[in-house]
Order: structure tokens, then C-alpha cells, then sequence
């Protein structure tokens, strides 16, 4: 197994102390950079570990934080944070380039070779990266269709991979079809993968808090997204070039 090493970073955005978790491989060179984002919550435990799993694969990983090293349980906190965050792409932005920066400062981080994944909330962070035309090899969001400002997603410089839950409420079958047209339009090289009996969140594990309805576990299509994730690296950002 590969030798990672994890620390905690602070940076400023949105008004905020972010916390973030970086996670670096083993050796002393430059490695390709891959922001992780995380679902309206926050950054937990998952992030993390993803973070991790990507540093075992070679890559400089940074979990990003959202709500200044809070953690939102409670569903009405969480949405009284993100809904006025998602209706913002500029705040959106802002975020995902504080992150960005803090990921580029890493001296092990090939700078000019970064990719954007994320979750929910944190998805549609990335993808405003790429609307705001951020030097991204890979763009990769579970359920996190948003849709941008008109036009802007032609600034897209990467090719972008969504997944979604076939049952998810939040992301319903209109939010996808005006996802896929916004990307259609834009000319970029997109894939949406709908992944059938899934509900919202359904690639995080079960947590002790309430949850949103509609948000459920799955585990099978967990690990398929996951694969996805790590598919699309491999083919966008490979660790050796």
C-alpha cells in the first residue's frame, strides 16, 4: 500500500476560516491535484477518505470545506447555508477558487494539471469552475446537475462526467434534461450516467442524523460511481503523462 500523508490546510473564502484535508502521496515529486467537494452538509469523514483513496492513486488531493469547518446536521441549517450559496454562482466561485488556490499552492501539485469532482453542493462548485473557465482537466459531479448562467458553460475547458440517482427528488428528470441541454449547447464532451433505483446522496453512507426525504444509500451504485470518478481521472488527468 501506498504511503499517504494527510494535514489540515486553512484558507479564506466566503467570509470564512475553510478547513480543508489534503492528502499526498508517497515520493517527492509533482502529482496531478484533484479538488474534492462534498454535499451540503459539509466536510466529513467521506471527503476525507476519498481525498485519501486518490492520494493511494497517485494524485494531490484536497477535500475542500464549505461552511468554515462546521459540519450542518440539521437539514434546515444546512438548507438556510445552501440555497441562498446555489442560487450564487459568483459565491460558488469564489469558494471553488480559494480551494483551487490552496491546492495549486502545494508545492507537490503539478499546477497546470488539476481536476474538480464533487457532491451535491460541492458538485456545483466544480462545475462553476468550469463555468468561469478555471485550467481544469476533468470536471466530475454526483448529483449536482445545476444548471449556470446562459452561456457561460461554453467556457468549460474539460470534459464533464454527471452522475445521478434515476429516483433522486432533488435532481428530478427536468433538472437533467435542462442539465444536458445546457451542455449540448455549450459543445463540450459531457457524459451523464443515471444510475437506476437511486435516490439523492445515495453514494454517501448512512449517517445518525436526519437527512433530507428523498436522500437514501445505495451501496452498489456507490462503488459505480466511484469507479467512475477514478475512470474519468484516468482518462482526463493520468497520474504518469
Amino acid at each position: 500500500m501506498t504511503t499517504v500523508t494527510t494535514r489540515t490546510i486553512t484558507y479564506a473564502a466566503d467570509g470564512l476560516t475553510m478547513t480543508g484535508h489534503l492528502a499526498l502521496p508517497a515520493g517527492a515529486g509533482r502529482r496531478p491535484g484533484v479538488l474534492v467537494g462534498p454535499e451540503g452538509v459539509g466536510l466529513s469523514g467521506v471527503e476525507r477518505r476519498r481525498a485519501d483513496a486518490l492520494a493511494e492513486l497517485g494524485y494531490v488531493a484536497l477535500a475542500f470545506d464549505l461552511h468554515g469547518g462546521r459540519y450542518l446536521s440539521d437539514p434546515e441549517e444546512m438548507l438556510a447555508r445552501c440555497v441562498p450559496l446555489l442560487a450564487d454562482p459568483d459565491r460558488m466561485r469564489d469558494i471553488g477558487h480559494a480551494a483551487l488556490d490552496a491546492l495549486r499552492a502545494e508545492p507537490r501539485t503539478a499546477p497546470d494539471r488539476i481536476a474538480a469532482v464533487g457532491y451535491g453542493t460541492g458538485g456545483a462548485i466544480a462545475l462553476e469552475l468550469g463555468r468561469d473557465g478555471a485550467d481544469l482537466r476533468a470536471i466530475g459531479t454526483v448529483n449536482g446537475l445545476t444548471t449556470g448562467r446562459p452561456g457561460e458553460a461554453a467556457r468549460i475547458r474539460c470534459p464533464v462526467w454527471a452522475g445521478v440517482g434515476s429516483e433522486d427528488p432533488i435532481m428530478p428528470p427536468a433538472q437533467r434534461t435542462a442539465f444536458t441541454a445546457e451542455m449540448r449547447a455549450a459543445g463540450i464532451d459531457w457524459r451523464l450516467t443515471v444510475y437506476g433505483g437511486a435516490l439523492h446522496a445515495f453514494h454517501h453512507p448512512p449517517v445518525d442524523h436526519p437527512v433530507l426525504p428523498g436522500v437514501g444509500h445505495h451501496p452498489g451504485h456507490a462503488r459505480r460511481a466511484w469507479r467512475d470518478v477514478v475512470d474519468l481521472l484516468a482518462e482526463c488527468l493520468p497520474v504518469a503523462e
